[in-house]
C-alpha cells in the first residue's frame, strides 16, 4: 500500500518536474506508436495508475515500437510545441528565484532534451532514459540499468537532489531546503518520498489514483496555478518586482481573485 504523499509548505531549493503529461501536454511513447497507438496508450495508461509496474511495460513498448532517431527528433520538437501553458514561464520564474529546476522523467533522453533547451533548463539538470540507435538510425535498445524505466526509480534520484539542495553552488542564493517533485503519475508520486511536497499535475490527465494520495494537487490547465504550490508569500512578492514575469503573475492574478 502507498501512504500520502509528503506536503511541507514552500519554500524549496530545488524544484523537479516529471515531462510527459505535465511540462508538456503529451505522452511521448503514446506518440511514437503510429497505428499502435491505442494498444501502446493502454500499457501506458496502466503503468502511470499504478496498475502495473514501469518495468513490465518499458522495454515492451520500445521493442514493439523501435523507434528510429529521426522518430525521436521529431518526438523532442513535439514536446517543446505542445509545452503546457504558462510552463516555459513558471520555469523561468523558478530560475528568477534561484531555485535549481529539474526534469526527472521515464521518457526518451534526446526527446526530453529539446523540450529543456526550449525551457532554457540546463542540460546537467536532465534525467530520462537513453535510447541506442546503430549507424543508419535504427532501434537497437535502451539503458536496461535505467532506475527511471522502473515503478520506484525517481525515488534514489530525487533522494540525491535532496542531498545536493543543501549546498548546491548554482544556486547560492535560493531560499528554502529540500525539493518539491510535480508530476501526473504514480511513478512521480513514489519517486517523491525523498521530497518535502508531491504536487499532483491534472492539467493534461487526472489520475484519480495518483490525486487520491496527493494533498497539494492543480486540475488546471495552465501552469500557473501552480505558483503559491511552490513559492511562499515573499517570493511571489518578489516575482512581482519583476517585469519579465508579468505574463505569469497576470495569468495567475485572473486565476485567483486575491492575487496570491
Amino acid at each position: 500500500m502507498i501512504d500520502a504523499a509528503p506536503d511541507a509548505p514552500p519554500p524549496y531549493r530545488t524544484v523537479v518536474f516529471d515531462c510527459d503529461s505535465t511540462l508538456s501536454a503529451i505522452e511521448g511513447i503514446d506518440e511514437l506508436a503510429g497505428a499502435r497507438r491505442a494498444e501502446i496508450a493502454a500499457l501506458t495508461e496502466r503503468a502511470m495508475a499504478g496498475e502495473s509496474k514501469l518495468e513490465d511495460v518499458y522495454g515492451l513498448r520500445l521493442a514493439r515500437l523501435r523507434p528510429s532517431r529521426d522518430a525521436i527528433e521529431a518526438l523532442g520538437r513535439q514536446y517543446a510545441a505542445r509545452a503546457v501553458p504558462e510552463a516555459r514561464e513558471l520555469c523561468a520564474a523558478l530560475t528568477a528565484l534561484g531555485k535549481r529546476v529539474v526534469i526527472v522523467s521515464g521518457g526518451i533522453r534526446a526527446a526530453v532534451l529539446a523540450l529543456a533547451r526550449s525551457f532554457a533548463i540546463d542540460e546537467r539538470d536532465v534525467f530520462a532514459v537513453e535510447i541506442f540507435h546503430d549507424a543508419a538510425g535504427a532501434y537497437t535498445g535502451f539503458d536496461e540499468r535505467s532506475p527511471l524505466a522502473t515503478h520506484d526509480g525517481k525515488r534514489a534520484l530525487v533522494e540525491r537532489l535532496a542531498a545536493e539542495s543543501e549546498c548546491d553552488p548554482r544556486v547560492p542564493g535560493a531560499r528554502g531546503l529540500g525539493v518539491v517533485c510535480v508530476g501526473d503519475g504514480m511513478t512521480d508520486l513514489v519517486g517523491a518520498r525523498a521530497a518535502r511536497r508531491f504536487v499532483a499535475y491534472g492539467g493534461v490527465v487526472r489520475r484519480e489514483s495518483v490525486f487520491a494520495l496527493a494533498r497539494s494537487q492543480s486540475a488546471a490547465p495552465t501552469f500557473a496555478a501552480l505558483l503559491p504550490l511552490l513559492v511562499d508569500a515573499d517570493e511571489l512578492a518578489t516575482l512581482r518586482t519583476l517585469p519579465d514575469h508579468r505574463r505569469l503573475l497576470a495569468v495567475f492574478d485572473s486565476l485567483d481573485p486575491r492575487g496570491s
